[in-house]
C-alpha cells in the first residue's frame, strides 16, 4: 500500500510542473555517460517521451566525443586537444561528420522511436540549420607573454568551428508536425565548409533562438559544486562568475557556464546542469520540488 501511496504522491508532486510547463520549450544538452551506458540511453529516451506526452516541448543536441574518440583510434588517427577543442583536419572532420550525423543522431532517434516517441535527427547541415565560421583560438597571454615582442598568437586548430546564426525554422516546422528534433553539433560556413562545433554551445544558440523557458545540460558531474564538494542548488550568473574568479569552479565546467550565461542572455529563463549518470535526472530536475542539480539564473 505505501509503494502505492508514494507513486501517487510522485504523480500529485509533478503535477504543477506539467500544468507550469506545458507548450513550453526544453532544450537538452545530452552527453557523458548516459550516452553510453545502455540502461542510461533507454531511460532517457523514456523522458523525452514522457516530456512529450505530458506537453512539454523536448527539443535534443547531442555530443558524441567518446564515439569519436574510439572510431579515431579503429582507424589509427591520433586524437590531439587543444584547450579542450579537438584539433581537426579534413580526415578527422569526414570521421566526426560520420559519427555525429550519421551514427550517434541515428541510434539516439531510433532509441526514442523504439518505446515510441517520434524522433527526428538532423545536423546543422541540414535546411541551413546551424550556419558556422572556424573558431578563432588566442593562446594564453601568461603563456605567451603580453611584451610588444612577444604577443598572444592565433592558434590554428582545423575545422573546429562556432556558431553564426541559428536557422530556427526547420526545427519549429517538426514541432509543429508532433516531432522530436534530435540535432548533431556539426555546421556549415559561407564557403560550404563543414565545421565541428562545441555541442554545449549549440545547445545554448538554439535554446536562445527558440526562446526555451529551459536549457538543460546533462554531465557526468552532479552539478556545480562549492570549494567543500557539496552541490550548489542554484546560483545567479554574478555568484557564477566569482566562484570562477576565486577558482572555485574551474576546467569543464567553465565553458558550461559560459554557454549557460550566453542562453539566458539570449532570453532562455533557467539554464540546468545536472548529473546525467543519474537514472531519470531529467525529470527528476523539472517535475519535482528539489531538483537534482544545479539551476542557474540570469539575477
Amino acid at each position: 500500500m505505501n509503494n502505492a501511496l508514494d507513486r501517487a504522491r510522485i504523480l500529485i508532486e509533478a503535477l504543477p510542473y506539467i500544468r507550469k510547463f506545458n507548450r513550453q520549450t526544453m532544450v537538452i544538452k545530452y552527453g557523458g555517460h548516459a550516452m553510453v551506458d545502455a540502461k542510461l540511453k533507454k531511460g532517457f529516451a523514456l523522458d523525452i517521451i514522457l516530456m512529450k506526452y505530458v506537453g512539454l516541448i523536448p527539443v535534443v543536441v547531442h555530443g558524441g566525443g567518446p564515439q569519436i574518440g574510439k572510431f579515431l583510434s579503429k582507424l589509427s588517427i591520433k586524437s590531439n586537444f587543444v584547450a579542450g577543442h579537438r584539433i581537426t583536419d579534413e580526415k578527422t572532420m569526414d570521421v566526426v561528420e560520420m559519427v555525429l550525423a550519421g551514427k550517434v543522431n541515428k541510434e539516439i532517434v531510433a532509441t526514442i522511436n523504439q518505446h515510441g516517441g517520434q524522433a527526428v535527427g538532423l545536423s546543422g547541415k541540414d535546411g541551413h540549420l546551424i550556419t558556422a565560421r572556424k573558431l578563432k583560438l588566442i593562446s594564453n597571454p601568461d603563456e605567451q607573454g603580453d611584451k610588444p615582442d612577444n604577443p598572444p598568437e592565433m592558434i590554428d586548430i582545423g575545422l573546429v568551428g562556432e556558431v553564426v546564426s541559428i536557422n530556427n525554422r526547420i526545427i519549429m516546422s517538426l514541432i509543429d508536425d508532433q516531432f522530436t528534433p534530435v540535432i548533431a553539433p556539426v555546421g556549415i560556413g559561407k564557403d560550404n565548409e563543414t565545421y565541428n562545433i562545441n555541442a554545449d554551445l549549440v545547445a545554448g544558440h538554439i535554446a536562445s533562438s527558440l526562446k526555451a523557458r529551459k536549457l538543460i545540460l546533462l554531465t557526468d558531474v552532479d552539478g556545480v559544486l562549492d570549494t567543500d564538494g557539496n552541490l550548489v542548488s542554484s546560483l545567479t550568473v554574478d555568484e557564477a562568475d566569482r566562484m570562477i574568479a576565486r577558482g572555485v569552479i574551474k576546467e569543464g565546467m567553465i565553458p558550461k557556464l559560459q554557454c549557460s550565461l550566453e542562453a539566458l542572455k539570449g532570453g532562455v529563463e533557467k539554464v540546468h546542469i545536472i548529473d546525467g549518470r543519474k537514472e531519470h535526472a531529467l525529470l527528476l530536475e523539472i517535475l519535482t520540488d528539489e531538483g537534482v542539480g544545479t539551476e542557474i539564473v540570469l539575477n
